[in-house]
């Protein structure tokens, strides 16, 4: 279209694309000439460049509020007086998904967190309500990158995000944060240290140290639960099952996850003499904390629910 100029020209077709908004405000300009008798301009783009298409709302717009590397809703872009623009809908979601693929993992992470706050009313999430509302793809991408994952780190993740509340930074600033580290990291290949660490909690009125009476309780009270007794051992019947005596529960316990929680890493589970575990004590300034107690519960439920979530996916996909 080179030396064209034709005022009353009341048609311009895109045939062939550009990745420059210069050229393609020059290739709209032959069309936007006035001429007596000119009502408007149609304007059809048939676009062949689809990576750079969703930029052309934005050249329309004149480009307000563009920060590269951020998505954006279409239907929200304020185009200029008198000016109409209609999308295909399969192509707003192409907009959509190539947005998507320009924001990094942990942009895409971020932004998943205010959605979902925005859901609750401005309420900052928990873990259980973040997985429950978030995008199940950019769930699977934090559950395979343990680095970018939230859920293993929630409290880093929300001093990150300046999102903890008075009563969060004290149990931030203090050891309290390092013993909620540990146990939304500990390995759960086996779900037996669950129900250890639920006699620990209580209900929310949180012990230094539990009995064998009351981790009994709590063992017991976890493997009764549904089809839980499933996970006591394998190819276990439920008549087997209810047919164990408290010394074999008790013996079950010693053996396997409360060996392991001592062993775990910065010494937080301890021998102690008429006790059947501990914790450490410099603990017990924080564990009265309502944050505390908040983000230990909330730890507790997220990883029962996603160990149960992965073995069913597991039986799902028929393993064993």
């Amino acid at each position: 279209m080179r030396g064209v100029d034709i005022a009353s020209l009341d048609m311009v077709m895109f045939l062939r694309p550009t990745e420059s908004p210069i050229v393609f405000l020059q290739q709209l300009g032959r069309g936007l000439r006035t001429s007596k008798g000119k009502e408007y301009l149609n304007v059809l783009d048939f676009i062949g460049n689809y990576e750079k298409a969703g930029n052309a709302p934005l050249i329309l717009s004149g480009g307000k509020g563009y920060v590269k590397g951020e998505a954006y809703d279409y239907n929200d872009v304020e185009y200029p007086d008198d000016c109409i623009v209609d999308f295909d809908m399969r192509l707003i979601d192409l907009f959509r998904e190539l947005d998507k693929k320009t924001l990094s993992v942990k942009e895409r992470i971020k932004r998943e967190f205010y959605r979902v706050k925005e859901l609750l009313d401005g309420q900052v999430p928990t873990r259980m309500e973040l997985f429950t509302y978030m995008d199940d793809d950019i769930y699977q991408y934090c559950i395979k990158h343990a680095k970018e994952n939230p859920f293993r780190r929630y409290i880093e993740f929300l001093n990150e995000m300046d999102e903890l509340s008075t009563d969060e930074e004290e149990v931030y600033a203090g050891a309290g944060r390092e013993f909620l580290s540990l146990i939304e990291t500990t390995d759960m290949q086996k779900i037996y240290k669950m129900p250890i660490l639920y006699s620990f909690y209580n209900g929310g009125d949180i012990r230094l140290a539990v009995t064998d009476d009351e981790m009994l309780d709590a063992w017991k009270k976890f493997f009764d639960n549904g089809t839980n007794w499933k996970d006591f051992a394998a190819d276990i019947s439920y008549t087997d099952y209810k047919a164990m005596t408290d010394r074999q529960h008790l013996s079950k316990a010693k053996r396997m996850p409360i060996k392991f929680l001592k062993a775990s890493g910065k010494g937080f589970f301890i021998g102690k003499e008429d006790y059947a575990l501990a914790i450490r004590s410099d603990l017990g300034e924080i564990i009265h904390k309502e944050a505390f107690k908040k983000h230990m519960k909330d730890i507790l439920e997220y990883r029962t629910m996603e160990y149960y979530r992965r073995r069913y996916a597991g039986e799902v996909r028929g393993e064993k």
